[in-house]
């Protein structure tokens, strides 16, 4: 069972990306306060869990987060700012959305910019230690999902409705055969295909 909390006092809110590793697409961040009594059996650090259970629990997330949003930076943004500082605007965007200020960050990851005045926490696997970043990986992962199939519609040919955008040999030969889109992160060496 994950901690629910990592502290008493604050607010937390947690916070966590997905997409940062991928040839294609955008990152997507989220950020999540949960209830302090907020528990729940299955919750894990997304990459440890099932698409079904992902899904789940989004659902179940989703009604019983005290607040919680999402957000995306692009490829092309992505291009320009690098995929680190990309991360951290996707967190900083979604946490300019929350309905309620949080008192304190818990940051999945070894490294953030601060946010505001807000103090933080990077915690390296945080979200497979704390609820409310496992809540945020859970979010990040599924809206990101979801935004991959649509663009597998429109270039169905790199099958990112099962990789996703992560550069797996699948990817990669299609990368070979069909080139890059609009959609690839130009400044990523893609099987030695940096353009930057």
């Amino acid at each position: 069972m994950l901690q629910s909390f990592h502290q008493e006092i604050l607010i937390e809110a947690g916070c966590d990306e997905a997409g940062r590793g991928c040839y294609a697409g955008p990152v997507f961040a989220a950020a999540v306060i949960l209830p302090k009594s907020f528990q729940h059996p299955v919750l894990n650090d997304s990459k440890q869990l099932t698409a079904t259970q992902r899904y789940e629990l989004r659902k179940v997330i989703e009604k019983e987060a005290i607040t919680y949003a999402i957000a995306m930076i692009d490829e092309g943004e992505i291009d320009r700012i690098n995929i680190l500082q990309a991360s951290f605007k996707a967190m900083h965007l979604a946490l300019d959305e929350l309905k309620i200020i949080p008192e304190l960050l818990l940051i999945d990851g070894n490294r953030f910019t601060p946010y505001k005045s807000i103090p933080h926490h990077c915690i390296v696997e945080g979200d497979g230690k704390y609820a409310s970043i496992a809540a945020a990986s859970i979010l990040a992962k599924t809206y990101r999902d979801d935004y991959m199939l649509r663009l597998h519609n429109e270039h169905p040919h790199y099958n990112w409705k099962k990789n996703k955008g992560y550069g797996t040999k699948e990817h990669r030969a299609a990368i070979d055969v069909h080139g890059l889109c609009k959609y690839h992160r130009k400044s990523f060496n893609i099987g030695g295909n940096n353009i930057d």
